[in-house]
């Protein structure tokens, strides 16, 4: 039997404006499919993330804790390469692509990830009238999306991989290295000017232990950030992930201890730029991550 077309959008996510911010594509499945097809469908796509939803509709596949009224989605993130256990852009443009569909009613969404249930919120902008913009002589909701994450720990780590790591960034100087649980290390940098200024050896980075490579330095002091950052993954098959949701897990407990503040404003330095607004829960270990996402793209995969 032949299998159904398989709906899709590319969806840029952490800002508001087309080509900007970090695309992700996102397919909605009605059927299942092997992971070798989701995996090939990502490579097609060609992408930091590609994230697959299936709608989970029995009840017994709700935990007796939680009523059903909140919708439930099984997600799903894969690279170009390989599977990833959390991913913060790909799962902003699942609940955009949700939120401005028929399948939603309501302002809520739980996702059953690898990284355990995560929700998405629709925050409208200001009063309703406010929210409501007119494109093409329709009215289009304008709102932002808060994502509930976990955050991520981090460890010291090993000073002699000092020069290593600034051979791998160009030769910048390094003043704090860590490593996060997720595997990735964690390099801060004088300034934020630094960040992104930074001519990335891909060759170099590629050499470096663990999974990626996350840098930040503190934001300028005209700017109205707290911070910016950027993240390297040649290993996952992206060189630069735009703006990489999951590491703001662990950027915001750290600046959020060295800036002595919970409320924080990133600003992702990759050259498509972005906006990261987030608030630390240090009590409950979380870090909700709010942002804008815009569709750019629709289709069908026919294979």
């Amino acid at each position: 039997m032949a299998k159904k077309p398989v709906k899709y959008s590319v969806v840029d996510a952490f800002t508001d404006s087309a080509f900007k911010g970090n695309p992700a594509a996102v397919c909605l499945l009605e059927e299942e499919r092997d992971e070798d097809w989701l995996q090939a469908l990502a490579m097609e796509f060609n992408v930091s993330q590609t994230g697959y939803l299936t709608r989970i509709t029995e009840p017994e596949a709700l935990d007796s804790s939680t009523t059903i009224l909140t919708p439930r989605f099984r997600l799903r993130w894969f690279t170009p390469v390989a599977e990833v256990k959390l991913c913060g852009h790909a799962t902003l443009a699942a609940a955009h692509l949700l939120f401005t569909s028929s399948l939603m009613k309501g302002n809520m969404i739980e996702f059953i990830t690898l990284s355990g249930v995560l929700t998405a919120r629709k925050v409208m902008q200001g009063n309703k009238s406010d929210a409501l913009k007119y494109e093409n002589g329709q009215a289009q909701e304008h709102f932002s999306i808060e994502l509930d994450f976990p955050t991520v720990p981090m460890v010291e780590y090993n000073s002699a991989e000092v020069a290593s790591i600034s051979k791998a960034l160009n030769g910048a100087s390094v003043i704090d290295i860590k490593k996060t649980e997720k595997d990735d290390l964690f390099v801060v940098l004088p300034s934020g000017k630094t960040v992104v200024d930074i001519e990335p050896q891909f060759d170099d980075i590629q050499k470096l232990p663990g999974r990626g490579l996350i840098i930040t330095g503190l934001a300028p002091p005209e700017s109205e950030f707290d911070f910016f950052s950027r993240f390297f993954c040649p290993k996952l098959g992206i060189k630069e992930d735009p703006v990489c949701g999951s590491a703001y897990c662990s950027l915001a407990p750290y600046w959020g201890q060295k800036l002595g503040k919970c409320d924080l404003l990133a600003y992702p330095a990759s050259p498509r730029g972005g906006i990261v607004d987030i608030h630390l829960d240090e009590q409950n270990q979380r870090v909700l991550l709010r942002g804008k996402a815009v569709t750019v793209m629709e289709g069908c995969v026919l294979v």
